[in-house]
């Protein structure tokens, strides 16, 4: 998976105060740019791409005003499918419905994507388009410099910078009365971004692609909430030093236990698809990442109260609908445990543990089957 975090969100946390240590923002800022990876799926298309007219200032305006032009409508057709998906859930898990508010999410998530575009419309100032064309001339692959070097520029960070305190304090909002709600909102935003990106061509789709991929990891990972609870802890206490070890690795975890699931089910289908096509991939993968998230908020904050008002209920109420199967969970929290064992010492991996079995519990066939 692939996110960042901005150096506004990091004014919460002491680490910041810290002379040359980078935040642990800063460290997943880092991990994005290092695992942006082009769509092989698109190389083809992207050949036939006018890429200096996409990526110059007035292709990415053209981009962004299509986008614009499309969004409220795209939106409405959004929530259509996200009610069709949850409404019943509404109902069977005793939401309270006034907490629903179609309008006021379709208005939250309408000035992200428009905060969103203005960065996207941004010029890139680090390295002209001529160094993104002097790359493809010298004979590298065409798509994947120009991916590599546009969005490691303005994605990751400034993206972070403007939208991330945004997203953290919408989801706040949502979760504050009833965390179940955010349900509705990270689905609303996810098929959002699914229609605009079909709107655009190939190489339009994979740059914009890494801007939403940023709202979509920070609408469905606790990150706030670990960088508070990081904030009170000492730099060099062995939980931090474990969450250290593993945030730069935590894609590199996700894609790995993601591959094995793939190899145990290897005729699996949820609601998307099949395990390997695509967008389920990319699903399945930051799932895996978002319960690292929740399992380093737990140890940070000393108790499980994050998985258990948030992770389980969300859970609870989506997998069944997008037919992900609990023995799937369950395999994912085995092979989970056994790759943070390899990245950490005894002594940091015992900071997890009481996390990790608590997570066991209550995914177990003794509670859910």
């Amino acid at each position: 998976m692939q996110t960042n975090v901005s150096t506004d969100l990091a004014a919460v946390s002491d680490i910041d105060n810290q002379s040359g240590v980078e935040s642990l923002a800063h460290q997943w800022a880092k991990k994005y740019v290092q695992n942006l990876q082009p769509d092989a799926n698109y190389a083809e298309g992207v050949k036939t791409q006018n890429l200096a007219a996409i990526v110059s200032s007035a292709g990415r305006a053209k981009t962004a005003q299509k986008i614009l032009e499309s969004l409220r409508s795209v939106s409405a057709k959004a929530w259509n499918q996200t009610e069709a998906l949850l409404a019943e859930q509404v109902k069977l898990h005793s939401i309270n419905p006034n907490l629903i508010n179609p309008w006021e999410i379709a208005g939250d998530s309408f000035n992200i994507y428009q905060k969103t575009l203005e960065i996207y419309n941004q010029k890139a100032t680090l390295r002209p388009l001529a160094a993104v064309m002097q790359l493809a001339q010298a004979g590298s692959p065409l798509y994947e410099q120009a991916l590599e070097v546009y969005t490691e520029q303005i994605a990751p960070n400034q993206l972070a910078t403007v939208v991330g305190g945004d997203i953290g304090a919408m989801r706040k909002k949502y979760t504050s009365q009833d965390p179940r709600v955010i349900g509705f909102v990270t689905m609303q935003f996810h098929y959002t971004s699914q229609m605009l990106l079909e709107l655009l061509e190939p190489i339009e789709r994979s740059l914009i692609g890494a801007y939403f991929k940023v709202i979509d990891d920070h609408l469905y990972m606790p990150l706030q909430r670990a960088y508070e609870a990081a904030a009170q802890h000492d730099y060099d206490s062995t939980i931090m030093s474990a969450v250290r070890k593993l945030l730069p690795v935590s894609t590199q975890i996700a894609k790995k236990i993601f591959q094995q699931i793939i190899e145990l089910y290897p005729n699996y289908r949820c609601f998307s698809g099949n395990l390997s096509d695509p967008l389920v991939k990319i699903s399945s993968i930051r799932d895996v990442e978002m319960f690292q998230v929740y399992l380093w908020v737990c140890a940070l904050e000393g108790n499980i109260s994050a998985v258990q008002e948030e992770l389980f209920p969300l859970c609870i109420m989506l997998y069944p609908r997008l037919n992900v199967d609990w023995d799937l969970v369950r395999q994912m929290l085995v092979l989970l445990k056994q790759e943070i064992e390899t990245h950490l010492t005894p002594a940091e991996n015992h900071t997890l543990i009481p996390y990790l079995q608590a997570l066991w519990k209550m995914f177990s066939t003794e509670v859910i089957a």
